[in-house]
């Protein structure tokens, strides 16, 4: 197949939002292949050390080595152990998601698939330097950090490709931009000042993000204050974000407006409207369709956008959930996704 006539990536379909359960990183590709149409790469981060969201960063990041410290993760100045058990974890994950791929004959159904990675200003507030700084402190440190990163992200993708066949989407993490946005990251110590990102300045970095991986990314962040200023000003293909972040059932007039701007400007949005642990009471599928019809239906956007423009996951990633959750999570993700269009 020729690249003008490959598909592009996929939307009105269901997928994960990286992590899951568990130890056996087959087990893990095996439930995330089984269960949704966009198939993502699983992270594992019960696996302890070098295998969390930063911890797995020493696997990928380009030029500049990480260790452990006292206080988490810093910045090294050679590889180290731990760097090398990310890097062991990593292949293994990568080994397990082609095994799977392969003997379930993807390669000619499926042509995209789904990587996460920390990003840079979420990585540069948890790591420290040698100087006991976080790297947020130091702009020549976080700028590195984005280069950096978004390098290991490009290599990342470009594995896949090669052992899959498949064109990847790059989902980038960062669970704690708004804080950086804010500037309310603790320091290491209370003597030090880490001073706010501007908006500008973040969607500036990540649109240098974008140009090095070369291909499709999404920008995920599942709190509550999504930073709309931010993804209206970069070139991202999508964004990743709980239902609960829009505010609908706050009133939020902000949110809904971010989240409108967003859907005029041809961004796609993966909801996370599936709940990422057990929920009690119990949802159903159609208690998940209808919040989701409910807030198109409140910023009064065409239905159209269920199939063009949105992709349906968990809430957040399934760590915490219990093996039964979340394939079952991921089930409903996809009756979701194929049951909106039907609104």
């Amino acid at each position: 197949m020729s690249d003008t006539d490959r598909p592009g990536p996929p939307t009105g379909v269901a997928t994960g939002v990286g992590s899951m359960p568990g130890r056996d990183p087959r087990s893990a590709a095996e439930v995330v292949a089984g269960e949704v149409e966009l198939v993502a790469l699983p992270e594992l981060p019960d696996r302890g050390i070098g295998s969390d969201i930063i911890g797995r960063c020493a696997a990928l990041l380009v030029g500049i080595p990480m260790d452990t410290s006292a206080s988490g993760y810093r910045l090294a100045n050679g590889t180290s152990m731990m760097a090398r058990r990310a890097r062991d974890m990593l292949a293994a994950d990568l080994d397990a998601f082609e095994e799977i791929w392969e003997t379930r004959g993807l390669k000619g159904d499926r042509p995209w698939v789904k990587v996460q990675v920390c990003g840079p200003f979420t990585l540069a507030a948890s790591v420290e330097m040698a100087n006991g700084h976080k790297a947020l402190h130091d702009r020549g440190a976080w700028t590195d950090l984005v280069g950096s990163i978004a390098e290991g992200a490009a290599n990342h993708a470009a594995e896949l490709r090669r052992r899959l066949g498949a064109d990847v989407i790059v989902q980038i993490d960062e669970p704690l931009i708004d804080r950086v946005i804010e500037g309310s990251i603790t320091p290491l110590s209370r003597l030090d000042v880490i001073d706010p990102v501007p908006a500008a300045t973040v969607a500036e970095h990540l649109d240098t993000l974008v140009d090095v991986v070369g291909g499709p990314v999404i920008l995920h962040h599942c709190g509550r204050r999504f930073p709309w200023q931010v993804a209206a000003q970069t070139r991202l293909w999508g964004v990743s974000l709980d239902i609960d972040s829009i505010g609908v059932r706050r009133g939020s007039t902000a949110d809904l407006d971010g989240f409108g701007e967003l859907i005029d400007r041809g961004t796609v949005v993966a909801l996370g409207a599936v709940p990422s642990t057990r929920p009690t009471p119990e949802r159903h599928v159609e208690h998940v369709v209808d919040a989701v019809t409910a807030l198109v239906d409140t910023i009064g956007i065409s239905h159209d956008v269920f199939t063009e423009q949105m992709i349906i996951t968990p809430t957040c990633g399934l760590a915490g959930a219990d093996t039964d959750w979340a394939r079952a999570a991921l089930t409903m993700a996809t009756a979701v996704a194929e049951a909106l269009p039907q609104q």
